[in-house]
């Protein structure tokens, strides 16, 4: 029932471990494809030790490898994994279990932190829900693509990853589906993520709240937001906006700040609109 889909890109002293991470699950997957998003140094030959279908593209970023593997997988779930992360060995078979029992049909678990190689703990930020959780992920990304287990059929309906991004990809595509679907949260660490690698996306752009904006605003025009929903996506909107305007005047960026100054002006009249429109129809008579 399960297509695993690795994305990789130049990791070939972390491709091993995460293919044998995948393999080594109690639960038989459909397939494993490895998506190599144009890897220069020997990451085919390591990942043909393995029988796992090997996929090759020019690179693209992260978005349109993840989106490859969806388009040529055949499961009727998907599960990613990123290349530095890991899964343990009941991930999946934990999972599916769980999903089959509740009928939820989006599942995310919970994590083990390794930083430089030491653990660390999550912060309170990084707090973990279960149902329909689309106000906690405005803030930041709470759920791991690594850690997910998605209905295939979601996709038809949210869409695939946002190939313009080049970062919070992820962040984009849990807003689309947490503002249509519950989510079920699975509090067991079952992938291990590890991070602080010098070369990490989210070090090589500053101010990547930009970015998230793009995601919120995107959703204010989904047309997936109840009112109340868009509102607290402007709030999140005026709040992100301020703090990357603020940051572009420090850079004496003094276009990107009017923008961003702008942006969040913006966002305040849309809130103020939408406040109004609560409060009178609050104050309408109820019919007799």
């Amino acid at each position: 029932m399960v297509s695993a889909i690795i994305t990789t890109y130049n990791r070939r002293p972390f491709i091993r471990e995460a293919i044998e991470s995948v393999l080594s699950q109690d639960y038989k997957l459909k397939e494993i494809i490895v998506v190599d998003d144009g890897s220069e140094d020997g990451t085919e030959e390591e990942v043909k030790k393995y029988p796992v279908k090997y996929v090759w593209k020019e690179n693209g970023g992260i978005s349109s490898a993840r989106n490859l593997g969806i388009k040529i997988s055949v499961g009727e779930y998907i599960a990613f994994l990123d290349v530095d992360d890991l899964w343990t060995r009941k991930k999946i078979s934990t999972q599916v279990a769980e999903m089959e029992r509740s009928g939820y049909e989006v599942s995310y678990t919970d994590e083990i932190w390794i930083r430089n190689g030491k653990r660390v703990n999550q912060k309170k930020k990084h707090r973990k829900y279960s149902g329909f959780i689309y106000e906690r992920c405005l803030p930041l990304c709470i759920i791991s693509p690594s850690s997910a287990v998605i209905r295939r059929k979601i996709f038809d309906e949210v869409g695939l990853f946002d190939e313009s991004l080049p970062v919070c990809e992820d962040y984009d595509m849990w807003l689309r589906i947490t503002a249509r679907y519950p989510v079920l949260f699975i509090e067991k660490p079952l992938i291990v993520k590890r991070g602080g690698h010098s070369d990490q996306l989210s070090k090589k752009y500053e101010a990547i709240d930009r970015f998230r904006i793009k995601a919120l605003l995107k959703m204010i025009e989904s047309g997936a937001l109840n009112s109340e929903m868009k509102r607290k996506t402007l709030l999140e909107i005026e709040k992100k906006s301020m703090i990357v305007a603020k940051g572009a005047k420090k850079r004496e960026k003094v276009e990107e700040a009017e923008y961003y100054f702008k942006l969040a002006e913006w966002a305040r009249d849309e809130i103020d609109r939408i406040e109004c429109a609560q409060q009178e129809s609050n104050l309408q008579p109820l019919d007799s």
